[in-house]
């Protein structure tokens, strides 16, 4: 990769625990953020002191969009997490950006991730579009390398 060339956004692949996601369309709401805490003082002379420091870091959120396959064990692990099983559905998740040779440039990981909701396909019997459904995991941590 040439210094000055960006990555594109289509090479990617993700892994969830034990398994990696054969077909995935779509992944949004990669955030991270921390608490920013406020203290507010008074100096002996009268002067209002505001500090801002850095709190606890926010737990978050992401959207993965695939297509609706034979593919059992990611359906079987969305089931565990929104049956109540959290011990059994938190899974860290890591997802991977590649470059145009394949090669992995960056690596965001998800600690303890779970599928929180899923939300099936419309099916329309006039459309001739895919099915594809939308899973929310609710993470705890995430980093990137």
């Amino acid at each position: 990769m040439l210094t000055g060339d960006a990555l594109t956004s289509h090479t990617f692949t993700i892994e969830l625990g034990k398994f990696q996601v054969e077909t995935l369309q779509d992944v949004s709401g990669l955030t991270t953020g921390q608490d920013v805490v406020e203290l507010r003082q008074v100096s002996p002379t009268g002067e209002l002191i505001v500090r801002k420091q850095p709190g606890a870091r926010q737990a978050g959120e992401v959207t993965l969009t695939r297509g609706m396959d034979k593919s059992t064990a990611f359906t079987d692990w969305i089931r565990t997490g929104l049956e109540g099983d959290l011990d059994g559905a938190r899974q860290n998740v890591t997802i991977t950006v590649s470059d145009a040779a394949k090669q992995p440039v960056r690596r965001i990981h998800l600690a303890n991730a779970w599928a929180s909701s899923w939300t099936g396909p419309d099916l329309d019997a006039t459309a001739s579009g895919p099915a594809t459904e939308t899973v929310t995991l609710t993470y705890e941590d995430i980093s990137v390398e």
